[in-house]
């Protein structure tokens, strides 16, 4: 991902007005009895994005185009901060270094991939996390939270990495709480404006799609 991917935010005060979410692919095939037999084609969901309703504004219209411009359309991937799901809680508690299992230690292994977990009950969904906000990784060690010196988080990869002599015991449970971005790139290789329908109030169509890690 890092020779078609620049580590840049997408203009964020028109990401946080933006709509989308997970998308999932799922074949149905309906037998003759009346039953469904049904396969998940994608083992990860991706998710999808119109920023277009986070158009408030001649500026923001400014913004949006000098960034795709940049870009060069679909070529380059971006980071996208989705307001609903950009923390490894839930909105209303601090991120702490609690919030996520990343896995458990065996004495060697340093390196342990930012995850997040949706839903305890029936199927856990576990996510990768690469993206995160430079600075906001906290992370735990069996229940205690180690010092920033003793692990280091790549924000290009969320990749958490423990420093010489620190590799977590045999069981011992890392866990951790981070911010992050979405990486995404625009699904279009052409943005058509037309002035006098965006002053009206009509909407312009800035369709994102993830990237999957």
């Amino acid at each position: 991902m890092a020779d078609d991917f620049h580590e840049v935010l997408f203009p964020l005060d028109v990401s946080l007005r933006a709509s989308g979410g997970p998308h999932r692919l799922t074949e149905i095939v309906t037998l003759a009895s009346g039953r469904e037999h049904r396969n998940g084609r994608w083992a990860d969901s991706r998710r999808r994005y119109d920023a277009g309703f986070g158009m408030r504004g001649l500026d923001a219209l400014h913004a949006v185009l000098a960034f795709f411009e940049e870009r060069r359309g679909r070529l380059y991937g971006f980071r996208f901060r989705d307001r609903v799901d950009c923390r490894s809680g839930p909105p209303g508690r601090p991120i702490g270094p609690l919030d996520q299992p990343l896995g458990a230690g065996d004495g060697t292994a340093t390196a342990f991939p930012l995850m997040k977990t949706y839903g305890a009950g029936f199927a856990p969904y576990r996510r990768r996390i690469a993206k995160p906000v430079a600075g906001s990784v906290r992370v735990a060690v069996s229940g205690r939270e180690i010092e920033p010196g003793a692990f280091a988080c790549d924000p290009a990869t969320g990749l958490v990495t423990f420093a010489p002599g620190q590799a977590p015991q045999p069981g011992a449970a890392v866990t951790a709480g981070f911010t992050f971005d979405v990486p995404v790139r625009f699904d279009t290789d052409a943005l058509t404006v037309d002035l006098a329908a965006f002053t009206a109030g009509e909407i312009l169509k800035v369709p994102l799609v993830e990237i999957v890690p």
